[in-house]
């Protein structure tokens, strides 16, 4: 069994005094907080304030992997990903899965199985990652969102952790969601029950 992890919160945590919103777009919003640290000085924290994303991994019956190419622009590069996208307002994960895994690739599934949550930028935003497998597919139509453009292919998953391994795939929710499947796929870790739907 697993050691607990350390407390640390007390002798770390800090507090906000002053917060500043720099700028506030309709996804993100910049902030500048001071803050007063442990030791009783101030410094200041800039951050992206970020409303949340759900990340799904479609399993098909044969083992095979639905995934995305998409150019992103503030890397300026084609990106290989699994579906993803942000929390509309007030809309839960799951449902938010159903809807992306919908509108990006067509497909439906007879099940979601919720895998973890990630925090992929913790040094200055608030965005998080909620990572779903999704299995029992059905083709369906897409309904990409206005100027969203992206082609789908399939791929084994030792051919997807082949492409991590050889920097081929860089985006860090696709190679945790694929290292994660591996480990659930193998047996080395329990896949949770299925989310009701």
């Amino acid at each position: 069994m697993a050691e607990q992890l350390p407390n640390h919160d007390a002798a770390l945590t800090e507090k906000c005094v002053e917060s500043r919103t720099l700028h506030e777009g309709p996804f993100l919003t910049l902030k500048c907080d001071t803050v007063e640290l442990p030791d009783g000085k101030h410094a200041t924290r800039e951050y992206v304030q970020h409303p949340g994303a759900v990340m799904v991994i479609p399993l098909f019956d044969d083992g095979r992997v639905l995934l995305e190419s998409q150019f992103r622009y503030p890397i300026g590069k084609v990106m290989y990903e699994y579906p993803a996208g942000k929390l509309d307002p007030d809309e839960g994960a799951l449902a938010c899965a159903k809807r992306e895994l919908a509108e990006e690739t067509g497909y439906t599934a007879r099940e979601y199985v919720y895998i973890t949550r990630i925090h992929p930028i913790i040094s200055y935003s608030t965005e998080f990652i909620d990572i779903y497998l999704a299995r029992g597919l059905t083709a369906g139509e897409r309904k990409l969102d206005d100027g969203e453009f992206l082609e789908l292919f399939t791929a084994s998953v030792p051919e997807v952790s082949e492409w991590v391994r050889t920097g081929k795939i860089t985006d860090v929710k696709t190679i945790i969601g694929t290292f994660w499947l591996e480990k659930i796929l193998s047996g080395a870790w329990p896949m949770a029950e299925p989310e009701p739907l």
